[in-house]
């Protein structure tokens, strides 16, 4: 298959990238930035444009077969003036992707999701099961009481694991796109019969990963901390779970994803995975991880809070598991170790 990946010289696209040569498949990037080293795999055709702009999109559409569509502006940023660039990159542009894929009838697509759809994740309260704590209150985030309680009586809850099927609860910016591009790709396949997958993922680390920007994920802002000599700096009591995925192993399920979206995945429609080791950790226990295998300065607890973050979400992988086949394969101590030495890129303003 000749497969376009866009923003394909971003952190985790070159790895995806990496993985469709691997397996045999002819490759084409979209990006709007020039390779940083290593460059990509020999017989790679480079397309340098925005996702955004028509022309630059149908060339790279030319003759596809399929699209990984990893372009986009992540993380948390700065602060709400940054809503425009998010909205623009990633909404807009999976618009103008998701169009000229209709025009040149190109039919299968697996897109780049994340587990910020959810919102803060699946909790269980002893008297009132499974219930969805409303937003976190600024006076309590104050105050360091970091953990949402049953909204019906106030007590505490057991954080779980999120389902597909859980609705969609973005509590910032980047994940108001995130569940828009969802949106857009499910609204596209029902339109002209095509097929989605979307891979909603966790918190990806590994090498390549960008250094030193607000854009970044926080394994990253630890490991550009400890690159200084200084101590990771973790937000709230270090206690809120995630579930921290190697990008080897991301790079894998989008491999799955594109045996099962022109097979398993019916015309019409838009199937969800989840995209996890299925080993959660606390952000406190990763930065006494990485500290460790670097051999830096212990972390910091700060009690710093961010309004846009949610305290605890991890989720499900067991679809992505039997339906696909995806195993993970990168232990996080083994992961950590191999992160603590390897390079990282250069600052970007919008890494993809």
């Amino acid at each position: 298959m000749l497969i376009l990946v866009t923003g394909g010289a971003g952190f985790i696209g070159s790895h995806v990238v990496g993985a469709l040569v691997e397996a045999g498949h002819e490759v084409r990037v979209l990006d709007v930035r020039s390779p940083e080293p290593p460059q990509f795999p020999p017989g790679v055709a480079f397309v340098r444009g925005d996702v955004r702009d028509r022309t630059a999109v149908e060339e790279a559409l030319h003759t596809v077969d399929a699209v990984c569509h990893q372009a986009a502006m992540v993380g948390l940023g700065r602060d709400f003036d940054d809503a425009p660039a998010y909205v623009g990159c990633n909404d807009l542009g999976t618009a103008v992707l998701l169009a000229a894929m209709a025009r040149l009838r190109v039919s299968e697509l697996v897109l780049a999701g994340s587990m910020v759809y959810y919102g803060e994740g699946r909790y269980d309260c002893a008297h009132h099961g499974t219930v969805r704590p409303g937003p976190r209150r600024v006076a309590d985030l104050d105050a360091g009481r970091f953990e949402p309680l049953c909204p019906r009586c106030g007590e505490p809850l057991t954080p779980g694991l999120v389902p597909e099927e859980a609705p969609p609860d973005p509590r910032n910016v980047y994940a108001a796109t995130k569940v828009a591009q969802e949106h857009l790709a499910a609204a596209w396949a029902r339109a002209t019969g095509g097929r989605a997958v979307a891979l909603r993922y966790h918190n990806v680390y590994g090498p390549g990963m960008p250094r030193d920007t607000p854009y970044a994920g926080v394994a990253s802002l630890f490991r550009s901390a400890l690159a200084r000599g200084e101590p990771p700096r973790v937000f709230e009591d270090g206690r809120q779970r995630r579930d921290f995925i190697h990008v080897g192993d991301v790079a894998a399920a989008n491999l799955a994803a594109l045996g099962a979206v022109g097979a398993a995945i019916p015309e019409g429609t838009l199937r969800a995975y989840n995209v996890g080791s299925g080993s959660p950790h606390t952000v406190g226990e990763m930065a006494t991880a990485l500290s460790a295998a670097c051999g830096g300065p212990e972390p910091v607890v700060t009690g710093e809070y961010r309004l846009g973050d949610v305290r605890h979400i991890t989720a499900s992988s067991s679809r992505l598991r039997k339906e696909l086949g995806w195993l993970p394969q990168v232990p996080f101590a083994d992961g950590m170790q191999e992160f603590a030495k390897a390079s990282l890129r250069g600052t970007a303003t919008a890494p993809r």
